[in-house]
């Protein structure tokens, strides 16, 4: 189902099967996470764990389950057949292509390389949901309306998640935690300070006590 994510259909005039499990796309969309969290791991941002993590699976699941819920009321409007599952299922393994293309560009930083991945991992996973959509859906119009809103969606998220997403979570970052300070480094400053003044009024009290 991986590799069917990635090869477009060419039949279209009869409605193409959609895998009616979760499972897949859900694994998709942490593995997704899981590839964000690396890459900002990988820059020179210094970040609370739980924030960051927070920030990722709300990015990726709110993506997932808002553009699915979208795309299905719009289906819903042009008369396309498709359910609620099966747009998830579609639109969670459109997400193969996003995740290769981030996993390659953040271990490789060459903008060309991400803008060739862009045009053919990605635009091969969108091209597959364009066209199951399309084998779905009755009269022009609607179809037009329908898949260029997904493609449109769908080809701008991996935009935002390799230009975007690391500036704007650290925006919110710093409006959260104020600026990125090491963790806990005027506490390890301040430790030897009071431990020297503990002993010395220790001192001072048995020398009194004497």
């Amino acid at each position: 189902r991986l590799l069917e994510s990635m090869i477009p259909v060419k039949m279209i005039n009869f409605p193409q099967k959609i895998a009616g499990e979760l499972y897949g796309p859900l694994m998709l969309v942490f593995t997704l996470v899981a590839i964000l969290l690396h890459g900002m791991k990988t820059s020179d941002t210094i970040i609370r764990e739980g924030t960051l993590m927070g920030t990722a699976i709300g990015t990726c699941f709110g993506y997932w389950l808002g553009v699915s819920s979208f795309i299905y009321f719009l289906a819903y409007l042009c008369n396309a057949q498709i359910t609620m599952v099966q747009m998830l299922s579609l639109l969670g393994y459109g997400l193969f292509g996003h995740c290769i293309t981030l996993f390659v560009t953040y271990n490789i930083h060459f903008h060309s390389l991400f803008y060739i991945f862009w045009l053919v991992v990605g635009g091969l996973s969108t091209l597959r949901m364009v066209a199951v959509l399309v084998s779905r859906t009755v009269g022009h119009t609607q179809r037009l309306i329908l898949c260029g809103t997904l493609a449109a969606l769908h080809m701008l998220f991996l935009l935002y998640l390799h230009f975007a997403y690391h500036k704007v979570v650290e925006g919110i970052l710093d409006t959260l935690e104020g600026p990125n300070i090491p963790p806990f480094q005027r506490v390890a400053r301040d430790i030897p300070v009071v431990s020297n003044a503990v002993l010395n009024t220790t001192a001072k009290a048995v020398a009194l006590t004497l």
